[in-house]
């Protein structure tokens, strides 16, 4: 085995800074009236083991820039990840050119001056693992092996995985604005497949965060990918009905970023969602509430700033289940004659209120019906809100799981699953930018033999 490295630090920042601040400069001596530049560098460490050997062994280190012009309100934009000065200068005249050939749009330019960050909050997201490759591998195979040896019907694995990345973000444009912060995202992973004599299910579990003190242990992980497989085994379809269901934590997330990609300012100037002009209408039952909130310590959805360089602020989307915002960067917002709510780039941590209960109180208070842990296909249309996707989970009766359930579909319309959510449990998943308890909604088509 070669000698343990452990992954490289991202760039100097001021570094960064200073190129950001040239090329800027370069913008303007070539006629734009305005511009903004943004550079990233990462750099990781990623090992993947299967079946007690070593597969793979990675080292990234990945950066890119891209430089968008304005000619008044004719925008060009162009990228490169050559970062030597004559590339850069190439680039941002590629941008140019391109700015004086567009079409004039009255909504195109920076975000407004005074919406930009003043200060740069530290929000504790850089947290670097110092892990080398010899500890990564005995990472991903105590994984593996916790997995393997938990039950003999494990005759299988897909394999594990540790993973540690660092980045560098840098943002600035003509505004005056110049600003930078560092993050990290470490995790463990496992997959693993399991036997009866009726056939084979796979399954997995994964843990991640930013500081790898937070991480759950490797060990741990491997028995709940095992166990979760295990869990399946002997699966079977269920008849044509419709029923509660119960969407597990774990995919309940996705829910929510179907709500969050029709609330998108795109979407919305676009014509392309169901819940246009729904500001101010009530789109589920009184007692949910949902927040953004940017500001978060070491959570995986904040950041001080969004893309633009508009700063992050804390704010509700829903309130007694009444939308109250949208998602709009600056470009959508002018669309919409509206003003940006600081997410170029996308949400900083979605957070829908959990109720009292967790998973298991969900179940009870579901009785009969079916309890959604794997959902496949992307069966959704977001201009009407229909939805229909391919599922796997347990059937359940009188508040307990009776039996795996495969092969099957749920459907609905997303206004009434919304209008239809029942209780949001206290299970909540923390490992993404959208952060939800298990789910039940009072009903839905469940599609099987």
């Amino acid at each position: 085995m070669s000698q343990p490295q452990p992954a490289a630090a991202p760039p100097d920042p001021q570094r960064l800074e200073s190129l950001v601040s040239d090329l800027l400069e370069e913008a303007r001596r070539r006629g734009a009236s305005a511009a903004e530049v943004g550079v990233s560098a990462d750099t990781g460490l990623s090992v993947n083991v299967r079946m007690g050997e070593v597969e793979t062994v990675e080292f990234h280190r990945d950066q890119g820039l891209g430089v968008t012009v304005y000619f008044g309100t004719r925008k060009g934009s162009a990228s490169t990840a050559d970062l030597r000065p004559e590339a850069l200068r190439e680039t941002v005249q590629a941008a140019c050119d391109i700015a004086r050939h567009t079409a004039e749009d009255p909504c195109a330019g920076l975000a407004d001056p005074e919406r930009m960050a003043r200060e740069i909050p530290d929000l504790d997201l850089d947290h670097p693992w110092g892990i080398d490759t010899e500890r990564a591998i005995e990472t991903a195979l105590a994984c593996e092996n916790a997995a393997r040896a938990h039950d003999a019907r494990i005759t299988n694995s897909e394999g594990a995985g540790v993973d540690s990345h660092r980045g560098l973000r840098v943002y600035g444009n003509t505004h005056g604005f110049l600003g930078a912060y560092a993050s990290t995202r470490h995790s463990v992973s496992c997959s693993v497949i399991a036997g009866s004599a009726q056939g084979m299910q796979r399954d997995y579990w994964y843990t991640t965060a930013r500081d790898p003190a937070e991480l759950e242990a490797a060990e741990a992980v491997g028995r709940r990918a095992a166990e979760r497989a295990v869990r399946r085994l002997d699966a079977r379809r269920v008849q044509t009905r419709e029923v509660p269901v119960v969407y597990a934590a774990d995919v309940a997330g996705g829910l929510l970023r179907l709500f969050l990609g029709a609330i998108r300012g795109a979407n919305l100037y676009r014509k392309a969602s169901f819940l246009v002009d729904h500001l101010g209408k009530r789109i589920f039952p009184e007692f949910v509430r949902i927040d953004e909130r940017p500001h978060l310590p070491k959570a995986l959805g904040s950041a001080p700033f969004d893309a633009e360089g508009v700063a992050t602020r804390e704010r509700t989307l829903v309130e007694d289940g009444v939308l109250r915002g949208y998602l709009l960067d600056s470009y959508s917002a002018r669309k919409l004659g509206m003003e940006t709510t600081g997410n170029a780039g996308g949400v900083h941590n979605a957070i829908i209120e959990p109720g009292p209960h967790d998973l298991d109180g969900l179940l009870r208070a579901m009785g009969t019906g079916l309890l959604v842990t794997e959902l496949m296909g992307h069966g959704f249309n977001l201009l009407t809100g229909d939805y229909s996707r391919g599922a796997a989970g347990f059937w359940v009766e009188g508040g307990e799981i009776r039996h795996p359930v495969e092969e099957i579909t749920v459907a609905g319309n997303l206004r009434d699953m919304f209008l239809g959510l029942a209780e949001v449990g206290n299970d909540v998943d923390l490992r993404s930018g959208v952060r939800t308890g298990s789910i039940l909604i009072e009903r839905m088509t469940v599609a099987g033999e």
